[in-house]
C-alpha cells in the first residue's frame, strides 16, 4: 500500500480536473467538484495548509474511486 503524500489542496484540484471533474460552485473556502458519471466531492482550500492526510485518503479512495497509487502517479 502506498504511503498518503502531504499535498496541498490546489494539486488535488488539478488532478480532479485532470480526472474530468468540474468545479460546480464554490462557497467561502469550500469548493464542490462534480464528475459528468455522477461522482461528487467538496474540497477545503486554505492558502498555506496542505490537506489533512486522512481527508485525503477519503477524497481519493472513496468520492474519486481510485487508489492511492494511482492518485500519486498523476501528481
Amino acid at each position: 500500500m502506498t504511503a498518503v503524500p502531504v499535498v496541498p489542496a490546489r494539486k488535488l484540484i488539478a488532478v480532479l480536473q485532470g480526472l474530468g471533474f468540474q468545479e460546480i460552485r464554490s462557497r467561502g473556502s469550500h469548493h464542490r467538484f462534480v464528475h459528468p458519471d455522477g461522482r461528487k466531492t467538496t474540497v477545503a482550500v486554505h492558502k498555506g495548509r496542505d490537506l489533512p492526510r486522512g481527508l485525503l485518503r477519503k477524497i481519493v479512495t472513496q468520492d474519486v474511486g481510485i487508489d492511492m497509487e494511482e492518485f500519486v502517479k498523476l501528481l
